[in-house]
């Protein structure tokens, strides 16, 4: 057990068990609705062939070109960066280990710890990689399939709130629910647990534009 702690406490695996302890409280968190799903994302769809178009690139830009490049797009980015931080905490923790055993605990294993780091990093993407491929088609699938269903329908706000930049709202699906993006109408902006219908969806960025429900009935009634 010593072992093992000295292990993921040192460096270069205790950057991962970090960046693992984070992870966990943020699903947790998110789990909660404390915090959005959202929080990191960014949309790396349609920038290829857009990279090169102009000099200068915001930094969600940048790194959505990143992720791109890297075929990393595709999924939310918080589960990108977990599934490359659990894959690198395994490959780091085991050629760690033997660093351990070979080397002992002299500081020579800081200046070996590197390419460790560096080695593990590069996998952990690579592997990332291929884990999200059938992810990627999955979410593609869900979100065609949820966007016919449920226009029209009505939602609980289910973060802090919903303005024109970000939301969340929980849908009842008569199954464990969905979590869908959501953006208010111009300034209006709607506070967890309020009652908000659907109204459209934004292919490009993946969110739903939504209005409050008495608005949306007063609307029906008109055209009625």
């Amino acid at each position: 057990m010593n072992d093992f702690l000295l292990t993921i406490f040192s460096f270069p695996t205790v950057l991962y068990t970090i960046i693992l302890m984070v992870a966990a409280i943020y699903w947790l968190c998110a789990a909660f609705g404390l915090v959005d799903l959202e929080l990191l994302d960014v949309d790396a769809s349609g920038l290829e062939g857009q990279l090169h178009a102009h000099a200068e690139h915001t930094f969600a830009e940048t790194f959505a070109g990143i992720l791109l490049r890297l075929g990393l797009n595709g999924v939310p980015v918080t589960l990108v960066v977990s599934i490359i931080a659990v894959v690198g905490w395994l490959i780091s923790y085991y050629l760690s280990y033997m660093e351990l055993v070979l080397l002992g605990y002299g500081w020579v294993r800081f200046i070996v710890g590197v390419p460790i780091l560096i080695f593990s990093f590069y996998l952990a993407i690579l592997g990332t990689a291929q884990v999200i491929k059938p992810l990627r088609k999955l979410f593609a699938k869900v979100e065609q399939n949820t966007e016919k269903k449920i226009l029209g329908q009505t939602a609980i706000v289910r973060s802090s709130k919903i303005d024109s930049v970000s939301g969340e709202v929980n849908f009842d699906d008569g199954g464990a629910g969905l979590i869908l993006k959501a953006r208010s109408h111009g300034p209006e902006v709607f506070g967890r647990g309020d009652r908000v219908v659907l109204l459209e969806y934004n292919a490009d960025e993946h969110f739903y534009r939504v209005i409050s429900e008495e608005e949306f009935l007063g609307k029906s009634v008109i055209n009625d």
